[in-house]
């Protein structure tokens, strides 16, 4: 591993914006890499401009921008322009990764497309994210993660019931293809060791809600099923789910025959022949949590969940983001990190989500940087061009 993560010494150039593609090349640059990331000169990245919230002076800063920018650079570039197309073309010669989720042939018609980019650099791994596909009838189609949720089927699987389609509460699928092309990229880069010649990884909002359908996709493609919402609760376990006692909620998740017997050992009224095996809780599964939510109706959130663990059955609270920020457990696993940022000073950001060995910082990463403001780096990153052969 590199001094400042195992993606130390590698270049990407980050043309995207909004949050698939920020996403992704914050992903590499929270691995060590170096993410140079280009800007509309008039606005930058449209998350510039989402919120509110917004903090700072007259309120010039985005929280949303926040969230998907650290440990990157920021460079101004008018790509229209003789000037800030050939910056760019510097910028490939030298680059290992390049993000970019444009609509299909926009790059093409800036006069980089993909053979143009191998011309330039031969090493140079593209990172490509659209909304719905880069081909097929609807490839052109712009993507919008609340639009793709809807129609990659994941908002019929969410919510209380199959009339109320609900999105999940973050753009879940820009999420998924961030780290879906950020996962390819890293695939790519290892090939590119043995073969010397970098590829284009394609991934989209699609293919990436797709990709996580995991078992209600084999339901319909396999037994000719099509899942629907079912609340708080699972479809294929019960009890696991959302239940409530005398001064609160909690979820528990009885995933085993053996795990059910604990329980119903120590909560002995729901000891029913017609709760006997999973299949016939699932049958009945409404009475199951009817019954058990009867039962720890008597007890306080504060006695139950040690009750709990004490038998072994996992259980949780149902945390607001405060307390989840605020919990000592979240800080020890580095998912806080703390960065000064030019105009906010010391701010605190949610951090990555990996760790490497036992006490390593986080993303492997000594030390983060704050998201820059619109344009801080481009006199620096245009004098290390000049200098660089």
């Amino acid at each position: 591993m590199g001094s400042n993560g195992p993606l130390d010494g590698v270049l990407v150039v980050d043309l995207s914006r909004a949050l698939a593609g920020p996403h992704a090349a914050m992903m590499l640059g929270d691995l060590g890499a170096r993410v140079i990331k280009i800007e509309n000169p008039t606005g930058g990245d449209d998350t510039r401009s989402w919120g509110p919230p917004f903090v700072g002076p007259d309120d010039s800063v985005s929280t949303y921008f926040l969230s998907c920018n650290r440990n990157k650079e920021s460079v101004t570039l008018d790509l229209k322009s003789d000037d800030g197309k050939d910056v760019l073309r510097r910028l490939v010669e030298r680059a290992d990764v390049l993000v970019e989720n444009f609509r299909p042939g926009v790059l093409d018609r800036l006069g980089f497309d993909v053979a143009r980019l191998h011309e330039l650099n031969p090493r140079l791994v593209v990172l490509s994210i659209t909304g719905f596909g880069h081909d097929g009838p609807e490839g052109g189609r712009a993507g919008y993660d609340q639009i793709a949720q809807g129609e990659a089927g994941l908002m019929s699987l969410t919510g209380p019931s199959a009339d109320e389609p609900t999105r999940v509460g973050v753009p879940i699928g820009d999420l998924l293809a961030g780290m879906y092309g950020a996962y390819g990229v890293v695939a790519a880069l290892h090939e590119r060791n043995e073969t010397g010649r970098g590829r284009v990884v394609r991934t989209s909002l699609l293919a990436a809600i797709v990709g996580v359908h995991a078992f209600q996709g084999t339901r319909y493609t396999v037994a000719g099923e099509v899942p629907t919402a079912s609340g708080n609760h699972h479809p294929s376990i019960a009890p696991y789910g959302l239940f409530h006692c005398a001064d609160g909620t909690l979820q528990i998740s009885v995933g085993s025959e053996a795990l059910w017997r604990r329980f119903i050992a120590a909560f002995p009224s729901l000891d029913r022949p017609e709760f006997g095996t999973n299949p016939d809780r699932v049958r009945r599964r409404d009475e199951v949590i009817k019954a058990v939510d009867s039962v720890f109706a008597e007890w306080a959130l504060a006695d139950l969940l040690p009750k709990l663990a004490e038998i072994g059955v996992p259980a949780g609270e149902v945390r607001s983001l405060d307390r989840v920020y605020d919990w000592e457990q979240t800080r020890s696993q580095g998912l806080l990190v703390d960065v000064d940022h030019p105009v906010l000073g010391p701010i605190t950001l949610p951090g990555p989500p990996l760790r490497f060995d036992s006490n390593a910082y986080a993303g492997g990463r000594q030390e983060h940087v704050s998201p820059p403001t619109l344009g801080q780096h481009t006199e620096s990153v245009l004098a290390w061009l000049d200098e660089t052969p």
